[in-house]
């Protein structure tokens, strides 16, 4: 681990302190794990509006005449055909058909793509995008130039629309505009990683802890919480979205990971295609799916599941679900026994316990 020293921070770093939150190594991120608690903010992101610092995500740009030539070669999903002003989710993969990282990709302009990519992998990222750019095309590593916060749930629009002349019930989901926030340039994003609605606004960093301040005092009839990576992965777990070094790694393809809408065969070459491609026709050997709990005790990560008595795969993520009030997880199964309603085991502290597995996402907002 390193030395607290040596970690990285956001500009909001001493608001979180201010705040009382506790503070977590966060793959090399000084970050806040929670604030007034884990089921708390949970359930303010769902019933309410949360608030999330998530400047630690990394941003990459690709300009040029050949930048959606480019995009569309280290990515999986189809990049050109994104409209300007709209963004999606997708996969930058190794040759073999593993992941570097799971990214989202917005389109700002024919010749330009802006990428939001995970904290931990960004510098691995913009190196690997960089190896494979032998096009008309630039790309810049621009997370130094953006701070991140993300207002999720119900009144998440309410609230941001206070602060800004942008009229939010117009960006359709997974879409963005380029426009202001309390004065500020921002650009505001129709996405987010809970499950709920909501945005997720890009920022200078000087700017981050005013506007901090302000989205804060912006939600405060509607009970807004400053909400921690506790909560973010509980979140994200009921929406059963993958979460890198989880259900995705070097080791894991798109297909597996039950993500193969994300991969659009038939735009042509990209990096990883032909691994999936032979994957493909020789059938998956594992493939990742949802289970409950029937037994007493929460799976976690890494914990052994049996299927039939016998060692079969592993649990990813496993957690209680605030809102749903009982244990879920995700795991890898042989892929003929990847759907729901098999009785597995999951080895808790060397005793099987009982679980099944069920359709996911676990959780689905009301639209």
């Amino acid at each position: 681990m390193a030395s607290a020293s040596a970690l990285h921070t956001t500009p909001l770093h001493s608001v979180h302190h201010a705040l009382g939150a506790r503070m977590v190594d966060f793959g090399g991120w000084e970050m806040p794990v929670q604030y007034s608690g884990i089921i708390d903010e949970h359930m303010a992101v769902r019933t309410g509006v949360g608030l999330f610092d998530v400047s630690h995500m990394g941003e990459i740009e690709i300009r040029g005449p050949e930048a959606g030539a480019l995009a569309d070669l280290v990515t999986t999903n189809h990049a050109r055909k994104l409209k300007i002003g709209q963004a999606h989710y997708s996969g930058l993969l190794y040759e073999h058909g593993g992941f570097v990282d799971d990214i989202l990709v917005h389109k700002v302009a024919e010749d330009h793509y802006f990428l939001c990519v995970n904290a931990a992998n960004q510098e691995k990222d913009f190196e690997h995008i960089g190896s494979h750019n032998h096009l008309n095309a630039e790309v810049e590593f621009s997370s130094p130039r953006y701070a991140q916060i993300a207002i999720q749930g119900p009144r998440a629009r309410a609230t941001l629309q206070k602060l800004t002349p942008v009229d939010l019930a117009e960006i359709k989901y997974y879409w963005f505009t380029d426009g202001e926030v309390s004065g500020t340039p921002a650009r505001i994003a129709h996405t987010g990683y809970t499950g709920e609605d909501g945005f997720e606004i890009y920022v200078p960093p000087e700017e981050a802890q005013r506007l901090w301040r302000e989205v804060t005092e912006a939600g405060g009839e509607f009970g807004i919480k400053p909400c921690g990576l506790g909560a973010r992965n509980t979140l994200r777990l009921e929406a059963k979205m993958a979460l890198y070094g989880h259900e995705i790694d070097a080791t894991i393809s798109p297909l597996e990971a039950d993500l193969g809408w994300i991969v659009k065969f038939d735009k042509g070459e990209f990096v990883g295609r032909e691994a999936l491609i032979r994957q493909k026709e020789q059938g998956l050997t594992r493939k990742l799916v949802g289970f409950e709990m029937r037994g007493r005790g929460i799976a976690r990560d890494g914990y052994e599941v049996y299927l039939e008595g016998a060692p079969a795969g592993w649990v990813t993520s496993g957690s209680p679900s605030p809102a749903l009030n009982r244990n879920i997880g995700l795991c890898y199964l042989p892929a003929a026994h990847a759907q729901a309603g098999k009785t597995i085991q999951i080895i808790i502290r060397n005793q099987p316990v009982e679980a099944v597995t069920v359709e996911t996402p676990f959780y689905k907002r009301a639209k």
